[in-house]
């Protein structure tokens, strides 16, 4: 018989790994992980239409192997799909990959392969060991440029988002649609919106693999802990089970942390949910740059003092912005400002050409 391995603390990221930039979807699965046959068959023959390249596969492993399966561990699960919702899908173990990659030709096979052992390889040591995850974590968020005090709480987010989770799989919460209900709970009675909306509101709606968290501020991940936390204690002072009762102690959870935001909030008069997130910085782009500096000569004429030059520049931009719509055109709410305006560089320009005459 063999030994029952202790599943991962389990979130978002865990369920998704990544190969030279591309995500392969994966599941916990009879004490071992298992990985999307579509993603790594997509990823290894960079076919536009990897389902159809793994069922033409499929058959010809079928035919060599004269049965209905080519390999004994392909099995369907449900994984996330691009649309968000839970689609059984062809997944395999570590072993059935290996093979799987022996039949597709492709200079990726043996990166791939190695890749594969480690990603196998740590996870293994990271259950035996989680101080080895924590460890690992950190190193990831340091590589990324992470601060050290944001790492530390965002670590601490980690352990109390496991005991929360914990606390819920004892509770007769199913793994998966019914832990994404309590957390958007949680986190509607938490900050006023829901993590989607979160996301959308950090701009990484497009962002797919984006883990909203990664992306939070020290005080979005302070107010998110107090909402898990207490939703932890709760349950247990309660004895919640199952999801209707885990429901509740998720919404008085989030209300406890939503009640101190709002009390915060208050003091400062600043809005705890915020838009910052930890994308790289977009340039700005050559029609941004124009329409800053044309406000920006605009006020310079207009402006009959510089006193009144920031009312100016306000009613300036809201006319450029109103034309600019009514064209049907778009512009982002803040843009560059320019070193020097375009009148300042002509009127450089003029005493350089008159000090050249009197020469």
């Amino acid at each position: 018989m063999s030994k029952k391995v202790a599943k991962p603390a389990s979130s978002a990221e865990d369920h998704i790994v990544i190969f030279q930039e591309q995500a392969i979807r994966r599941t916990w699965h009879e004490n071992e992980w298992w990985f999307s046959v579509i993603d790594v068959v997509g990823i290894l023959s960079e076919t536009a239409i990897p389902k159809r390249y793994w069922s033409d596969l499929k058959r010809k492993l079928v035919q060599e192997a004269g049965s209905e399966q080519p390999y004994e561990k392909i099995v369907r699960l449900k994984l996330t799909a691009p649309d968000g919702k839970q689609r059984d899908t062809d997944v395999a173990n570590t072993e059935t990959l290996f093979r799987i990659i022996q039949s597709i030709p492709s200079p990726k096979a043996e990166p791939f392969k190695r890749w594969l052992a480690q990603v196998g390889y740590e996870r293994v040591k990271e259950i035996e060991d989680p101080e080895l995850a924590s460890r690992r974590a950190r190193e990831l968020y340091e590589a990324k440029g992470y601060p050290k005090d944001w790492i530390e709480k965002r670590m601490r987010a980690i352990a109390v988002r496991g005991a929360l989770t914990d606390e819920w799989k004892a509770r007769g919460v199913a793994e998966g649609r019914e832990y994404s209900i309590l957390t958007a709970e949680i986190a509607r009675a938490t900050f006023g919106v829901t993590p989607g909306d979160h996301k959308k509101l950090k701009g990484l709606a497009q962002a797919k693999t984006a883990n909203l968290r990664d992306h939070m501020t020290d005080l979005e991940l302070i107010f998110t802990m107090l909402g898990e936390a207490g939703t932890t204690e709760i349950a247990k002072r309660k004895d919640a089970q199952g999801l209707k009762q885990n429901q509740t102690a998720a919404r008085e959870g989030g209300v406890v942390a939503g009640n101190a935001r709002k009390e915060l909030e208050a003091k400062t008069g600043t809005p705890v949910v915020s838009r910052q997130n930890y994308l790289a910085p977009a340039k700005a782009t050559f029609a941004e740059i124009a329409v800053t500096a044309f406000i920006d000569t605009q006020t310079e004429a207009l402006a009959p003092s510089a006193a009144d030059k920031p009312r100016m520049r306000k009613r300036v931009a809201a006319k450029v912005r109103r034309t600019i719509a009514e064209l049907g055109g778009t512009i982002p709410e803040t843009l560059p400002t320019p070193d020097k305006s375009i009148q300042q560089i002509e009127s450089a320009k003029k005493k350089l050409e008159s000090k050249d005459k009197k020469k």
